[in-house]
């Protein structure tokens, strides 16, 4: 918005004095946000065969299940911008609704408007599925973090797209619901969502109805979404799972895998 005001504001003094003047009058309001440099993440470059297979279509500039997807992160954007909310929770009523690859769609998304940064973080303990959708090696999560007490920077994955980071690893736990709530836990949910401004962090966790995780980990987030499958999802598990989870930080659904009847392709919703 400054930079704007201040692009506006130069057209009408250009035909007065020369541009290099005004700049130099205002040099705060022509500093644009750049992206970050991730010297101390793992890097990785991401194979567009796997991305597309895997229906990581926010990589795809010409698919069709765009266009939701940008409404969908547009809508989000305007809910937690006027909050001040930079946590988001997603997750589903039962497994298999496409929770997974609808967090790393969004988080995909966001990276690419707007100005700030974006963390992916794969908080299903019982199946890390992130970096496997993405086609991804990696041998270290959250599990080796809350665990072992790696530092952050060892799990941090860099994939090449700007301003996203990421982090999703091979390892499992049985004991997930105690360790996402164990202080180590709360510590780094707060590191990471108030060390920088401009960061928001999408956390993929696991069904609400398939354990206690999901129950216990909203509490530290701002708000969440729910992914239902399309023609699946029973509407009493529906029912139950929003009654488990705090109403005020409800966003909405993503209904997934919807057929269009313009078409033979599945949106997002």
């Amino acid at each position: 918005m400054k930079i704007r005001k201040a692009m506006e504001k130069a057209k009408k003094d250009l035909a007065k004095q020369p541009a290099s003047d005004i700049v130099a009058k205002h040099p705060d309001l022509y500093q644009e946000w750049t992206s970050p440099v991730y010297s101390e993440t793992r890097q990785v470059v991401l194979n567009k065969d796997v991305l597309a297979k895997n229906r990581c279509i926010a990589m795809s500039p010409g698919s069709p299940f765009l266009g939701p997807y940008k409404v969908l992160r547009t809508q989000i954007y305007k809910r937690t911008q006027a909050e001040g909310w930079n946590t988001l929770m997603v997750t589903s009523a039962v497994p298999g609704e496409g929770k997974s690859l609808t967090a790393i769609n969004l988080a995909l998304t966001f990276a690419k408007e707007f100005d700030q940064t974006v963390l992916l973080m794969d908080c299903d303990l019982h199946r890390q599925d992130i970096h496997k959708l993405m086609g991804i090696d990696s041998d270290l999560g959250l599990a080796d973090y809350l665990v072992d007490e790696r530092p952050l920077k060892d799990l941090l994955i860099w994939p090449g797209i700007e301003k996203l980071t990421l982090i999703s690893g091979n390892r499992t736990i049985a004991d997930s619901t105690e360790f996402l709530t164990s202080s180590r836990m709360t510590s780094l949910v707060q590191e990471i969502k108030n060390r920088y401004a401009d960061r928001f962090v999408v956390f993929d966790t696991p069904p609400v109805l398939s354990g206690a995780d999901a129950i216990a980990f909203v509490a530290q987030v701002d708000c969440f979404l729910m992914v239902v499958e399309a023609d699946k999802t029973p509407l009493p598990d529906i029912k139950r799972a929003l009654e488990l989870l705090p109403k005020e930080k409800f966003l909405g659904f993503v209904l997934n895998r919807y057929a269009s009847k313009d078409d033979d392709h599945y949106a997002y919703y």
